[in-house]
């Protein structure tokens, strides 16, 4: 073979093999994201006991309680309901959560003390929840579609073997460039998540732990903290009293149950 031939061939597979790596690293990321969901499908719905922690950048805390109602679509996003129960200043606020998997999330806020829903903007979805580091977005269920993935190594969690994977939002309006999720290899379960803002700098860690298993298949964790890297916040999450496959329905989730949630 003519040696000029041999060197471009050479040269053509070289500029070749960072395309290819690139490509198995999405479709890894993909395949993995995809069977974590997968083994979290057929819950049917839920509903839990919540207290949400807030610490300012001094150290002050404050704490709210509330209850959370779920229910899965088969073809679309989950559904949610968050009643607050308390401090009396925030008790009787509803939010009303629909997530797609392509199309826009829909959430409503109920605020008792204007007695109206305000609908949660696409365009407004990184603000803040209730004064917490948890924003509208991260309230929506993990829907496969809402990302483009990337594997991009193998690193240890709480002594737990993790696959790591970068997620970037397909939705033009969301709040962050990137996140990176690490997913335990034995049971597919998210145990930490960093989320980027749209200047590609560390915004957000989220941790999840203390994860328990309910009706001898899906794992739900106990404690999520949101650390703020940028403003010295967080906020965690403490779940209990998790039950699931109550019968709950439609009628639980609409714009009317905002109003007489209680």
């Amino acid at each position: 073979m003519n040696f000029l031939k041999v060197g471009i061939l050479s040269i053509g597979l070289i500029l070749a093999l960072p395309t290819a790596f690139a490509g198995e690293a999405e479709n890894k990321g993909l395949t993995i994201s995809k069977e974590a969901k997968r083994r979290d499908f057929g819950w049917k719905d839920s509903q839990a006991e919540m207290e949400m922690l807030l610490k300012n950048q001094h150290g002050q805390t404050s704490t709210r309680n509330m209850k959370i109602k779920s229910l899965e679509q088969e073809n679309d996003g989950d559904k949610s309901l968050t009643v607050f129960e308390s401090p009396n200043d925030v008790k009787g606020t509803a939010f009303l959560s629909f997530s797609h998997p392509q199309a826009n999330d829909e959430q409503w806020l109920y605020l008792p003390a204007l007695k109206r829903v305000k609908r949660i903007s696409s365009r407004n979805k990184s603000g803040s929840f209730m004064g917490s580091e948890f924003s509208f977005e991260d309230l929506t269920s993990f829907e496969v579609e809402k990302y483009t993935y990337k594997y991009i190594k193998d690193e240890a969690v709480n002594n737990l073997d993790c696959w790591v994977i970068e997620q970037y939002p397909v939705d033009k309006y969301s709040g962050y460039k990137k996140r990176i999720v690490w997913v335990d290899k034995k049971e597919y379960r998210v145990m930490k998540t960093e989320f980027y803002d749209r200047k590609n700098a560390l915004l957000k860690t989220l941790t999840f732990s203390d994860y328990k298993q309910y009706v001898n298949k899906y794992w739900r964790a106990s404690k999520l903290e949101m650390i703020n890297h940028q403003s010295g916040k967080s906020t965690v999450l403490t779940w209990k009293n998790y039950e699931f496959q109550q019968g709950l329905d439609e009628s639980s989730f609409n714009k009317n149950a905002l109003k007489r949630a209680r």
